[in-house]
């Protein structure tokens, strides 16, 4: 069966006029078909290229806002690391702080690089600038693992110390104000200059008074000058006094706890109102209660 050489083409009018019929040959048809597609083609490129332009166009924006913030995250990383830094250093000076009375053998080992010669100083900030923030955070670690080291080395000292330690009054009897320190002062009775060989702390009648270390109660009875008095004995030749006291909570003999009571306040032997003489000898000889207290 042969094919027809022509195509007839019905037009439909909406409005129901008469209906318009077309003959066409068949190569017309196939004409208008591949012009079709071809245009259809033709335009589907030419959004696809409008599209990726739009998206070109775009992408430098989003990629400067994305750099924008990946530089701000960064400022921010490295403020973080000076404070960081500002931190480690105060470290380095308590440490310091910590080991001299010690002496300096007694410190950890540092390792020293000598070096010498005339040279421009550069500004820390300057070289700190030129830094990548991978680099920062290795030097930052490197003084971490310093001080870690010199934390670990304290503690190896605090552990042998920490037994001696425990055995100085560090801590106050009683808390309150401190009416008379240490040393010289004007007599309260005689207005004349004298040596207070402890400190007289504000306290009321019946305050509870704690040992600040463990020890032995040397004396525990009533003295002319300080009235009820109690006297610890803290071993290395450091002993503790407590005077003017109300009421006397141990006995010579008695071995007593850091924090136990041992009396209560008063205002016993030559005294002119309630409160606590607190003294510590070492060797026999009063010496200043602060140097051993701690808060």
């Amino acid at each position: 069966m042969s094919r027809p050489k022509r195509l007839n083409v019905l037009i439909v009018p909406s409005d129901g006029s008469r209906p318009l019929r077309l003959k066409l040959g068949r190569w017309v048809v196939y004409t208008l078909l591949i012009a079709a597609a071809i245009g259809v083609s033709t335009i589907a490129a030419a959004v696809g290229d409008y599209v990726r332009m739009r998206g070109l166009v775009a992408d430098p924006a989003r990629l400067a806002r994305q750099v924008a913030e990946q530089q701000a995250l960064i400022e921010s990383f490295r403020n973080r690391i000076g404070e960081i830094r500002l931190e480690v250093a105060t470290w380095q000076n308590l440490h310091a702080k910590i080991w001299e009375p010690f002496g300096p053998d007694a410190g950890p080992a540092r390792q020293t690089k000598g070096i010498g010669g005339a040279s421009v100083a550069k500004s820390a900030e300057r070289v700190g600038s030129r830094l990548s923030a991978i680099e920062e955070v290795d030097r930052l670690a490197e003084t971490v693992d310093e001080e870690g080291q010199n934390l670990r080395a304290l503690e190896r000292l605090m552990a042998r110390a920490g037994k001696a330690l425990a055995l100085m009054p560090s801590r106050w009897p009683v808390r309150g104000a401190v009416n008379s320190d240490f040393g010289s002062r004007l007599s309260p009775w005689t207005r004349e200059a004298e040596f207070h060989s402890g400190l007289d702390i504000s306290a009321d009648r019946g305050t509870q008074v704690h040992a600040p270390a463990p020890g032995t109660v040397l004396f525990a009875g009533a003295q002319n000058e300080f009235g009820l008095t109690v006297i610890l004995e803290h071993g290395h030749d450091i002993r503790s006094l407590y005077g003017h006291l109300s009421k006397l909570q141990v006995t010579q003999g008695q071995k007593v706890e850091r924090g136990q009571v041992v009396a209560l306040t008063g205002n016993t032997g030559k005294s002119s109102g309630p409160h606590l003489h607190y003294e510590i000898m070492v060797k026999g000889q009063s010496v200043n209660p602060r140097a051993y207290l701690w808060d």
